[in-house]
């Protein structure tokens, strides 16, 4: 028997699978699902912890053009939950402005119920405001979405941890508001908070969250991030310990050198940047200095690792990670 991601020490190296990408060449609309399945059975086998979506309802620059496919992430989840046992599931992140925060609590709590206690709630402020429009989705200006931001993280956690809880705020409310069943997990599923804005975002993972997720950069960057989260912390009164912190993988791991070109090919020219080809020996020793640094989360995207080879050969590259 398998055991829960849920359950186990996620303290250690861990690694997630991101699916920006539902294009799959010659796949047919009515076969779609059923190769998502596949990629993420696959992530599962391969040792990783957690399998993640977007939420958007169109393609995002940087993976393809916006007409590209695009599933709704939690109907996505919730299937992908009825296949897998192990990997922790959620989005990565959902957009604050997309769903009333009680809706996305109980959401949430549902897909905590179906997979067995293996959801995991990404929140963060949205940004694609071409969505918004088509889908006539208000996009209010930053501030306002950082607050919608602020009040949405405080109903989730009420949802998730009282019985009957009430809350007023300027943009949300909620009186006495049920939820039941109650989530699996106890406290609820951890709350990953994304982005790594310094004044606004950091200051409510502080405050709230269980994860960070930031994008892949260098060692000493991430640090001067965690001195600011650290810092929020200590105003808040949090111990930043509890907090665990993952990244973007900055490495791509290949079978060889020689393919190293080949794999960034696949990747989108603004992106490449942030990643370094390397062997599953040498990508654990980059991974490792960031594990040094504190860091134990690191995300890879179905786009890096498009195939199933692919996806296992990272999970060599974990399996290395967790020796060293």
């Amino acid at each position: 028997m398998t055991t829960p991601a849920s359950a186990r020490d996620i303290n250690q190296p861990f690694f997630g699978f991101h699916m920006p990408s539902y294009s799959y060449s010659g796949v047919a609309p009515a076969a779609l699902f059923e190769a998502i399945v596949d990629r993420a059975v696959a992530a599962e086998a391969a040792g990783f912890d957690l399998v993640t979506v977007m939420d958007h309802f169109y393609q995002i620059g940087g993976v393809g053009p916006e007409d590209e496919p695009m599933l709704e992430a939690y109907a996505t989840l919730a299937g992908l939950a009825a296949r897998t046992t192990r990997v922790r599931l959620g989005a990565l992140v959902t957009g604050v402005t997309y769903r009333n925060p009680a809706v996305l609590a109980k959401t949430v709590t549902t897909l905590d119920v179906i997979s067995g206690g293996r959801a995991v709630l990404g929140l963060g402020a949205a940004w694609n405001e071409v969505e918004h429009v088509g889908y006539g989705v208000d996009f209010p200006p930053i501030k306002e979405r950082m607050d919608r931001l602020g009040e949405a993280l405080t109903i989730c956690h009420l949802m998730f941890t009282e019985e009957r809880p009430t809350y007023l705020g300027r943009h949300y409310r909620i009186e006495r508001a049920l939820n039941s069943p109650r989530p699996v997990q106890p406290g609820g599923p951890p709350i990953v908070v994304g982005g790594g804005g310094e004044r606004r975002t950091l200051r409510l993972a502080a405050e709230h969250a269980d994860w960070t997720h930031w994008f892949a950069s260098s060692i000493d960057a991430l640090r001067h991030k965690t001195e600011v989260l650290e810092r929020h912390c200590q105003d808040v009164g949090r111990d930043p310990a509890t907090i665990i912190r993952t990244i973007g993988s900055p490495v791509l791991p290949v079978a060889s050198e020689a393919e190293a070109e080949a794999a960034l090919e696949r990747i989108a020219p603004e992106r490449r940047g942030a990643l370094t080809p390397a062997t599953p020996a040498r990508a654990a020793e980059i991974l490792s200095g960031y594990v040094e640094a504190g860091f134990t989360g690191f995300t890879f995207g179905n786009t890096m690792l498009p195939t199933n080879e692919s996806v296992a050969l990272a999970g060599e590259v974990l399996t290395l990670l967790r020796r060293r």
